[in-house]
């Protein structure tokens, strides 16, 4: 699912900076089990306290965040 919402978000021209990081951390992680790093750890809870984001930014930021230290 959330390999799936990263490569479209990766696809779609429109995708903003931030969906584009995230989308790239989680699929990172999702391929290579890594953890997620501290600038993207901040970036994705920031996205998750917001009520600003839309609902695929913040599935992404919640697969990056519960992958972090």
């Amino acid at each position: 699912k959330i390999a799936h919402a990263s490569a479209k978000v990766l696809r779609d021209p429109n995708s903003s900076k931030v969906q584009k990081e995230l989308a790239w951390s989680a699929l990172s992680q999702y391929k290579n089990s890594k953890t997620t790093s501290e600038c993207i750890e901040d970036i994705a809870q920031g996205v998750l306290l917001s009520p600003k984001y839309s609902r695929i930014t913040k599935s992404l930021a919640g697969s990056v965040f519960s992958q972090s230290n």
